[in-house]
């Protein structure tokens, strides 16, 4: 089986109130980016590709890349207007990349590069739950109650929190299956708000999404108290 990661590194990070986007910010001597591409260059991920902003991709190739020597990174392509063009970006360079080895002998480990925190330990998860079921995500079990809310700010309904999991990356599909709900997607001319790649599974295969344990170290940064958090966890 090839293993593929997708690292995802197109983001501003408009909430972190910085002109550099968040996945290059120093976190502990080195960029946010840096520990993402580091946690697959230890595991036994075959190669990397790195999507970047357009104008951060020799930057990336040599500030990170070969400044800290992952030389499992074999593509860095530029992303795309939305979060899913710039996976299916990546997606190609990925499949140039087994293009001598079957899709169903292929999997794809897409992970948010403002991930820093990931570990070895939540790959192996993913990497048995998507060889069994073929999709996957990491996930951890929610610990607070959820509300549904009404557009004026009301609650409306409490899901069962027995019943709820937050989502995280990195998810780990065969290529097949993640490359025919691609194709599906850029079919359909309404297909709304996606905000990750096991919701395009859910929405256009017939695939069951499995739960991989994740962690709840595994945060994204997103504001600039997560980069503090951040670093108590590395």
């Amino acid at each position: 089986m090839k293993k593929i990661a997708v690292v995802l590194a197109g983001g501003r990070g408009s909430r972190m109130n910085s002109d550099i986007p968040k996945q290059y910010l120093m976190l502990k001597d080195r960029p946010v980016l840096y520990y993402a591409l580091k946690a697959f260059q230890d595991s036994d991920i075959d190669s990397i590709v790195l999507a970047a902003g357009e104008n951060d991709l020799e930057m990336c190739r040599t500030q990170i890349v070969e400044k800290y020597g992952i030389n499992k990174v074999m593509a860095i392509v530029a992303g795309g207007a939305q979060r899913y063009d710039t996976v299916y970006n990546a997606l190609k360079a990925a499949q140039e990349l087994a293009i001598d080895t079957a899709p169903e002998e292929v999997l794809i480990y897409i992970h948010d590069g403002a991930r820093p925190c990931i570990s070895r330990e939540i790959i192996k998860n993913c990497e048995e739950a998507a060889l069994q079921y073929g999709a996957c995500t990491a996930a951890v079990p929610v610990k607070d109650t959820i509300k549904v809310v009404s557009p004026e700010g009301f609650a409306v309904d409490t899901p069962d929190r027995n019943t709820l999991w937050q989502i995280q990356t990195p998810q780990v599909f065969r290529s097949d299956i993640i490359s025919s709900a691609y194709a599906k997607m850029y079919a359909d001319t309404d297909r709304g708000t996606i905000t990750d790649d096991a919701m395009l599974v859910e929405r256009y295969t017939d695939v069951p999404v499995k739960m991989a344990m994740g962690a709840y170290t595994n945060i994204k940064i997103t504001t600039p108290e997560d980069m503090g958090i951040a670093a108590q966890y590395l």
